[in-house]
């Protein structure tokens, strides 16, 4: 049974930031070929409120193959307390539309380290669950199913 519909993954490159290695580090995130996938994260620069350029990148997954592979790659590379906090906070971490929030630092990322933050500075990571019926306490139970160990 389906248990995501999409999951969305951005992350903001400020001026003083090292675009490149976060770049790598944004692709790392993601466990597929995204040529061969034919996925490609959109690149979008605006304008901060001190007038200083940001480049925002972000990559939706849809198909149930690809948020399986994510979530996969996620939970592995999570250590337990990070698992344990996730399901401990699952509650406040679910919004009304059923979508699931978590954040992962931006340092600890670029040194292939997934680390939860509640820090602006980070790849933000939206999973909407899709739960049958679409309650909340579904929607739980089904957290509960992905990020068990």
């Amino acid at each position: 049974m389906k248990q995501i519909h999409n999951i969305a993954i951005s992350v903001f490159i400020k001026e003083e930031d090292n675009k490149e290695q976060l770049e790598q580090s944004f692709l790392k995130l993601i466990p597929l070929d995204l040529n061969k996938e034919k996925l490609k994260p959109t690149k979008t620069e605006v304008t901060g409120l001190s007038e200083n350029k940001i480049k925002i990148i972000e990559l939706k997954l849809i198909k149930e193959k690809h948020t399986k592979l994510f979530i996969e790659h996620l939970r592995t590379n999570l250590d337990k307390e990070s698992i344990n906090q996730l399901l401990e906070q699952k509650e406040s971490r679910l919004d009304n539309d059923l979508c699931f929030f978590l954040r992962l630092d931006k340092e600890a990322l670029l040194n292939d380290k997934y680390q939860l933050t509640d820090d602006g500075n980070c790849f933000h990571i939206k999973i909407l669950i899709a739960a049958f019926p679409k309650k909340r306490d579904a929607a739980l139970e089904t957290v509960n199913s992905l990020f068990k160990q």
